[in-house]
């Protein structure tokens, strides 16, 4: 693998060069060509998709349909017509003596990805590389593996038509020696991003010898504040639970203030008809019984409040105050994505200061934590940490930069 690493770099240092216009150029090229060979990806992901069963979690993520096809092609088309990340000069200063100072936006040059059931990734991850100049190493999961070699075979095809070097983007195999071979592959990896679970983040950052942004999983909050309106909290619970269960911006807990927990079975009520599973606690669980499912209603645990879900699932608990709800969220959140219902101003603004996350909602779902809807093309993934990127990480975040000095003979005592 280490020859795989050594033609990305060669290869990114050639993409580099090329002009802003040229990758937008061949970036709506391979859209256009993923929607011309879409009956030919959605074969390769049935294959995958025949492998699993329909009821795990990670089904919805691993399947491509023909709209979800359209949709990923759209946001290839969008990040090719956003203004180039590279060259931006973010600090320009003259010295005393007269040294020119520019700090500029530059390629990190190869960005490995480590990913899941999630053949999307592989050409979200593509167009944000190529277009900010940097080759990609991918290292997807087995479970997608069919999918994402025919999306790779259909880039491949666009650049060799274009005279592109087809290394700029390269597959690995879907096997753990793969993954432990990009994780020590210094000097050709410039940057690694893990994009899954908890427990392949954690093994990245743990095995990692090559600099790693970890995207975090999501552990996300609703609190419902004694000041909030039931019907904008209705619609934005089930939105945030509902919409699609299996992505890392789901809901998984919703707080309420005890004040309000007559109106749990109204803004649950949804969820219902969905078939959400619900975990309460004790006072939560006596205002659902006979106006939830029985057979969805569940006595809360411990467990239930630090866990990522991916399912129909959800966690309720109950608080008698914003502090109290902030002090939950700081236990359990894992730092992702989390919303405050309520028409009370200073306690939404209370809750965006204390609350110590990449994205902090107010009257919204968190179901909005996403490049393409923060307007940003596509996203490689939503970091949580606080070193370096925060939230959605879309074409800026793709770039380092380095510093250029303009002199005139000037020497240092």
């Amino acid at each position: 693998m280490i020859e795989i690493f050594k033609r990305a770099k060669t290869a990114g240092k050639m993409l580099a060069t090329i002009s802003d216009t040229r990758r937008s150029e061949i970036l709506l090229m391979v859209a256009d060509s993923i929607v011309a060979n879409k009956e030919r990806i959605l074969a390769a992901n049935a294959m995958d998709l025949a492998k699993m069963e329909k009821d795990n979690p990670l089904y919805d993520r691993l399947q491509l349909t023909e709209s979800r096809i359209e949709g990923i092609a759209n946001d290839m088309r969008n990040v090719a017509s956003l203004p180039s990340p590279l060259g931006m000069e973010t600090k320009v200063r003259t010295l005393a003596n007269g040294l020119r100072l520019k700090r500029v936006s530059v390629p990190f040059g190869v960005i490995g990805m480590i990913y899941e059931a999630r053949p999307n990734v592989t050409l979200d991850v593509f167009a944000l590389c190529f277009k900010s100049g940097n080759a990609c190493v991918l290292k997807g999961g087995k479970d997608a593996d069919c999918s994402n070699r025919e999306e790779v075979a259909v880039i491949h095809e666009v650049l060799h038509s274009v005279g592109i070097d087809e290394s700029v983007v390269e597959l690995l195999p879907a096997t753990h020696d793969a993954t432990a071979a990009m994780l020590n592959a210094i000097g050709y990896v410039d940057l690694c991003i893990p994009r899954g679970g908890r427990s392949l983040i954690d093994f990245v950052r743990n095995n990692a010898r090559v600099p790693v942004i970890e995207t975090g999983a999501g552990v996300v909050n609703t609190y419902f504040d004694k000041d909030g309106d039931i019907k904008k909290g209705t619609a934005i619970i089930c939105n945030a639970k509902t919409r699609r269960v299996s992505v890392c911006n789901a809901l998984d807990c919703l707080i309420i203030h005890k004040e309000r927990i007559e109106d749990l079975s109204q803004l649950c009520k949804p969820l219902s008809e969905k078939g959400v599973e619900i975990f309460a606690d004790e006072f939560a669980y006596i205002a659902l019984q006979g106006e939830y499912p029985q057979h969805l209603l569940k006595h809360a645990t411990a467990e239930n409040y630090g866990t990522e879900f991916m399912d129909y699932k959800m966690s309720v608990k109950t608080v008698g105050s914003i502090e109290e709800a902030i002090l939950h969220i700081d236990k359990y959140g894992s730092g992702h994505s989390e919303c405050i219902i309520t028409e009370n101003e200073n306690a939404a603004r209370l809750f965006q200061q204390r609350v110590d996350a990449a994205c902090v909602y107010w009257n919204a779902p968190t179901s909005f934590t996403d490049g393409a809807q923060f307007g940003l093309g596509a996203e490689i993934g939503i970091s949580t940490q606080k070193l370096g990127p925060r939230g959605p990480m879309a074409l800026e975040e793709m770039t380092t930069y380095k510093w250029i000095i303009e002199g005139e003979g000037q020497t240092r005592e």
